[in-house]
């Protein structure tokens, strides 16, 4: 399953699929640039509630995300990281490049 896209306004949502691995991660990052630079796009969320497992390249493509939106001035989020998500942030960093709006 790949991921899904919601589109309100500026924000993109993203619903992370179960797994996210390198083959999904490079469609996503695809997707998602396309979306941000079609959409004028000032924040993206990305919702964890379905994942459950997260590899590097999955890190490594919101860490992307997370740059671009900060070099045009926009914010990204996570929501609904689980305690296994919660302990991938911690030990990846991301926890301390952006917010967590929810469990």
């Amino acid at each position: 399953m790949n991921c899904e896209y919601q589109i309100k306004g500026n924000t993109l949502r993203i619903f992370i699929p179960k797994e996210l691995d390198h083959h999904i991660s490079d469609s996503l990052r695809e997707e998602a640039d396309l979306l941000t630079e079609t959409y004028f796009i000032r924040k993206i969320i990305f919702d964890f509630s379905r994942t459950d497992w997260m590899d590097s390249s999955g890190i490594g493509v919101i860490l992307g995300r997370y740059k671009k939106m900060k070099f045009s001035g926009g914010t990204v989020s996570a929501v609904h990281l689980n305690e296994r998500m919660q302990n991938i942030f911690k030990m990846s960093g991301l926890e301390a490049l952006m917010e967590e709006e929810g469990r």
